[in-house]
């Protein structure tokens, strides 16, 4: 069943190597339905994976193989909220040690330049605690780090 909104993410040329690995890494993911063109089109031949339908943490996404033309930005993130350290760890180095990139306060990049916030959920609670001075050094906290500490912001949180 194809869903009535469903995210498209842009590769160049890998949507089925991105969707194999974030089933392979995620919960509640796996791959769908693969496209191949019925034609030739400007970067590919027929016969070529056009399009690959997936779910990432439940959420549908379709890749599609558009060619070099246009890049991911931090302007579209996946944001993962994770249960502990264990969870964090497991996963932001999943996505690093795969040829991603380390970023601040919790982001990092993917090998095909897809952001991604894996985030205690901890940090989240903390950051929005109803005491401002509990939220500042929870957040103050966080823009010091690229993984998060999930004790680091436990420490925060209680001053």
């Amino acid at each position: 069943m194809i869903s009535k909104n469903t995210i498209c993410l842009w590769y160049d040329r890998d949507a089925l190597d991105a969707a194999n690995f974030y089933a392979d890494t995620f919960p509640d993911s796996a791959v769908g339905e693969i496209f191949h063109a019925p034609g030739d089109y400007p970067d590919g031949q027929k016969g070529d994976i056009l399009t690959v339908r997936f779910t990432v943490a439940g959420i549908p996404c379709i890749g599609l193989n558009g060619g070099p033309h246009f890049k991911q930005s931090e302007a579209f993130s996946f944001q993962i909220a994770t249960e502990d350290q264990a969870e964090t760890d497991r996963l932001w180095n999943a996505v690093v040690n795969n040829g991603g990139q380390e970023s601040d306060c919790g982001w990092c990049k993917d090998r095909w330049g897809l952001s991604w916030q894996i985030t205690p959920r901890v940090l989240l609670e903390a950051i929005s605690d109803p005491d401002p001075t509990v939220a500042k050094r929870a957040f103050d906290a966080m823009m010091a780090m690229q993984k998060i500490d999930v004790a680091t912001i436990e420490a925060a949180r209680r001053g």
